[in-house]
């Protein structure tokens, strides 16, 4: 299985002339009866040997950690980020492993932030007091968080694997919300927390669509770039809605709210399409599971409530799947012309003449 960055690497190393691989595209965009931008491809595993050396790497950081625990508390994040790295100069930037580069990345981020976690776990009453107050703990995760996202940008800058640039945004995200709470010190406050994350999300979702203008026919890194910040941006999109509806609190909701859930995954699914990103789909698929749910007990159909919500979602998504392109073609038409330039293209790119 080859990605749109590896036939790209072939054009930039003249193994493949441009014209050639643009009517591979073609080809397989005929065969599939789709354009490869509603594809929404991206590199995970070229065969097995990635989830092979995966697991490997993850039994080794998990090594490492326990010794580096043993020794010192920040150690461990320290000794993940940094075999994590020399890892990387094989797997990722020699061998261009796929799924190893991801838990890599993931682990490089994350241990960065543990080391940090880790010393001052270990050494802050010392550091601050003996308590730690709410502007100055807000403070601190936001610099940690930063930190994290400079580390990260050097990892991208080193290896440039696709989902860096969502690990450093989500640490960006974190150090803003870290720092906005800092100033208002409206800690106890959920619905401001969530709210934040809204706002965060927002900017996540705004990035990854600069990144998806950038490659409208999905053809470079650039769309796998920005396949990771759809990811990341839904959850922080989705979930601040649906709590600030009292759908997260994991009691019955009312009717008129479970409708309103309905709707607004109704609007995410407009706006998937429009994008051609499945990500919000996906992201807030529990809670209008969870909300037909309420709404065909309300119905009284309480025996069947559950099979009843899996079977009418199921067959909906299945539907929407199949007439993705077809969908998505009537959407983008309704939108403004100066907006649908900007979105990614809805029609198969024909051959380089």
């Amino acid at each position: 299985m080859y990605s749109e960055s590896d036939l790209q690497a072939a054009v930039d190393a003249k193994v493949l002339t441009p014209e050639a691989v643009q009517a591979f595209r073609s080809h397989v965009a005929s065969v599939r009866d789709a354009p490869g931008a509603d594809e929404e491809s991206f590199r995970l595993i070229t065969g097995f040997n990635d989830i092979f050396v995966s697991i490997a790497a993850v039994i080794l950081l998990v090594a490492v950690g326990w010794i580096g625990e043993s020794i010192h508390t920040a150690l461990a994040g320290a000794f993940v980020a940094a075999s994590a790295w020399l890892l990387a100069e094989y797997f990722t930037r020699h061998r261009r492993m796929a799924l190893p580069s991801i838990v890599l990345v993931l682990a490089f981020s994350g241990g960065v932030c543990a080391a940090m976690l880790g010393f001052f776990f270990r050494h802050g009453e010392a550091l601050f007091g003996p308590r730690l107050g709410d502007t100055a703990g807000a403070l601190l995760i936001g610099g940690i968080a930063l930190v994290t996202a400079a580390a990260t940008w050097l990892h991208w800058k080193r290896f440039m694997v696709p989902i860096t640039v969502a690990a450093g945004t989500a640490a960006l995200a974190a150090t803003a919300v870290a720092l906005i709470l800092s100033v208002v010190g409206s800690f106890g406050s959920p619905d401001l927390v969530m709210a934040l994350v809204l706002v965060a999300g927002l900017g996540v979702f705004t990035l990854a669509m600069w990144w998806d203008r950038s490659d409208r026919t999905r053809t470079t890194r650039r769309s796998d770039v920005a396949f990771w910040l759809h990811l990341l941006a839904a959850p922080m999109i989705a979930h601040p809605i649906f709590h600030l509806l009292g759908v997260t609190q994991g009691d019955d909701i009312s009717s008129a709210a479970a409708v309103m859930v309905v709707g607004i995954y109704v609007l995410f699914g407009l706006i998937a399409l429009a994008v051609d990103r499945r990500a919000l789909l996906v992201s807030a698929l529990a809670y209008v599971l969870f909300a037909l749910t309420q709404l065909f007990r309300t119905f009284g159909a309480v025996e069947l409530n559950v099979a009843l919500t899996a079977f009418v979602i199921g067959s909906a998504l299945l539907l929407l799947s199949a007439f993705w392109q077809n969908a998505r073609a009537v959407i983008v038409a309704m939108l403004p012309a100066g907006l649908a330039e900007q979105l990614p293209a809805t029609i198969r790119p024909q051959p380089a003449s």
